[in-house]
């Protein structure tokens, strides 16, 4: 019997539940501390669905259910003058894996970007996920080895916006 037909559309505020679950089900996959995860349905609906959201998501289904999710939203290169489009996070369920549906929601995801006239689309991977890199690679993503991840937390932010 061949797998069914994956599905890919835009979240509704009725999958927040949903999308909440796969973020802690990310988190956990990705080793993160207990707890790491704070945010809120309410706080996602406001992100996503509010006056001025700051992302979009996509939804991925298989069989009528919910198989994946893809979280995105604009960055800006200043050399291109132009917006291009960020991958927050992915996630394909675990028992959906192997059937299509990461390269279906990237798929619909490079294609709202050229739709928009984004030049690149951009995301990280955890290094030590190789069977992600490797399929990233066999799609044409290049590793960008030059260039290193900085972050400013909340408690440096602070400190440098009073200094």
């Amino acid at each position: 019997m061949p797998a069914p037909e994956v599905e890919i559309r835009r979240a509704t505020e009725a999958d927040l539940p949903e999308i909440l679950s796969m973020i802690r089900a990310l988190a956990e996959y990705e080793n993160a501390a207990p707890g790491a995860v704070t945010a809120t349905e309410a706080q996602l609906r406001e992100s996503l669905f509010g006056p001025h959201p700051g992302a979009e998501a996509l939804i991925a289904s298989s069989g009528g259910v919910v198989a994946g999710w893809a979280l995105f939203f604009h960055n800006f290169s200043t050399w291109r003058a132009r917006r291009g489009m960020y991958l927050e996070d992915l996630y394909v369920k675990p028992e959906m894996r192997r059937r299509g549906i990461g390269l279906a929601l990237l798929r619909e995801l490079s294609r709202i970007a050229l739709e928009r006239g984004c030049p690149r689309l951009d995301w990280l991977v955890i290094d030590w996920n190789q069977p992600a890199i490797a399929f990233y690679k066999s799609l044409g993503a290049i590793v960008l080895d030059e260039w290193t991840t900085f972050r400013l937390g909340e408690a440096a932010m602070r400190a440098l916006a009073k200094s």
